[in-house]
């Protein structure tokens, strides 16, 4: 099996410009509206463990979309999540995930993300979506 060295050197030269976009996108600042389903995420948990779970799996969730260790959940998602108390969590919840430039010195992360409760009436028909924001905020 001989191959073209400079069919070699093309798909090298690809691979290395794929990883150098990849690399630049995380360092993006983006935001994008999901919705979470919660009643999946925690199903066969105790009922005091349930809103507890759920802010948990809200974490989760912000890490794996938006590749960030260092999540911040505002206190309105929170308050949203444990409204109906500790065991009748919400079936869904729409949530805006911010991934933005960490101001502290001190902190190992480079960026992280701030989650947001959105308010909708209704569920259905909703898609992810990414939000242009103003420089303004």
């Amino acid at each position: 099996l001989t191959q073209n060295p400079s069919l070699i050197a093309a798909s090298l030269s690809h691979l290395i410009m794929v990883k150098a976009q990849r690399g630049s996108r995380a360092n993006d600042i983006v935001t994008r509206e999901y919705t979470i389903n919660l009643h999946k995420r925690i199903h066969k948990t105790s009922f005091k463990k349930r809103a507890p779970k759920a802010i948990k799996q809200i974490k989760a969730f912000a890490q794996e979309k938006m590749n960030t260790q260092d999540v911040r959940i505002e206190p309105s998602l929170n308050k949203y999540v444990w409204s109906k108390g500790v065991r009748n969590v919400p079936f869904r919840v729409r949530v805006r995930l911010c991934r933005k430039r960490n101001e502290e010195e001190d902190s190992g992360d480079k960026l992280f993300t701030l989650v947001q409760h959105v308010h909708v009436d209704s569920f259905k028909g909703l898609q992810t979506q990414t939000v242009e924001e103003d420089d303004a905020e």
